[in-house]
């Protein structure tokens, strides 16, 4: 595949490239996102991912890719100015972004829901850890981090392209986890919450609040339960990024 060769900062590629690492707006209005580095191109492309254009610094070796796919070349100076990363990778991707809508019917045992989780990179490892954990997909409630923010996806370390993930709302989520018989729930205190360690998570939709304000309170009435994480009493609280962790490992390690 032929590479073009780009040099200005003007160019309207680079451009449309600093527009997707800074706007969620933008993104949503392109259709497209970001991602860097050549370990999650590879990924990308693995998983099949909707690659549109990728750009790379001379003497980086990419990963097979799409035939047709648009590749472009840049100086190592340009490549800094549009990463949205501080230490850039040497390599960048555009991608297609597939529908955030939710799902007809949740068909799995085992689902991760989010509520107010703001920070990207949480978002991204809690991808990571429901990918691996086996969960059947990540919902997001409103006031969470975005999807395809660069932090995300890079945090996410290809799970993004696995794992799917869709945007909902606690109406949505609930209707959803009642239809197929799935219970709701959350992690936080309520006179019935349950030890984690000894409560039965092979099935469930699992919603984890920020670490700041947990669970708001609409959502906690909608849960048919709620579990504990036990730790030392000089300790408030795990990040949501740990507490999920904690919870899809209690349902996926053996018995």
């Amino acid at each position: 595949m032929a590479a073009e060769r780009i040099t200005s900062r003007a160019n309207p590629l680079m451009t449309h490239i600093r527009r997707l690492a800074a706007s969620r707006s933008y993104r949503r209005e392109t259709g497209e996102f970001l991602g860097d580095g050549v370990k999650l191109l590879a990924e990308a492309a693995r998983w099949g991912a909707a690659l549109t254009a990728v750009v790379y610094t001379p003497g980086v070796r990419l990963p097979d890719l799409p035939a047709g796919l648009r590749l472009v070349e840049v100086p190592e100076d340009l490549m800094a100015s549009v990463s949205p990363m501080e230490a850039p990778q040497g390599a960048l991707f555009l991608a297609a972004m597939p529908s955030r809508q939710p799902p007809p019917a949740l068909t799995g045992s085992r689902y991760l829901a989010l509520e107010g989780v703001q920070d990207p990179g949480n978002v991204g490892a809690i991808l990571r850890t429901a990918d691996a954990f086996a969960a059947g997909g990540l919902l997001l409630l409103p006031g969470c981090a975005d999807l395809y923010n660069p932090k995300t996806v890079r945090a996410s370390m290809g799970a993004l392209f696995r794992l799917p993930a869709w945007e909902c709302t606690l109406p949505q989520l609930s209707a959803l986890a009642g239809a197929a018989d799935l219970p709701l729930i959350g992690t936080a205190l309520r006179r019935d919450t349950l030890d984690v360690g000894k409560t039965a998570l092979d099935r469930g939709v699992f919603l984890i609040g920020s670490e700041g304000r947990g669970l708001s309170p609409e959502a906690l009435e909608r849960c048919a339960a709620t579990v504990r994480i036990p730790m030392e009493d000089r300790c408030e609280s795990l990040n949501a990024a740990a507490a999920a962790a904690v919870v899809l490992w209690e349902g996926y390690r053996p018995l």
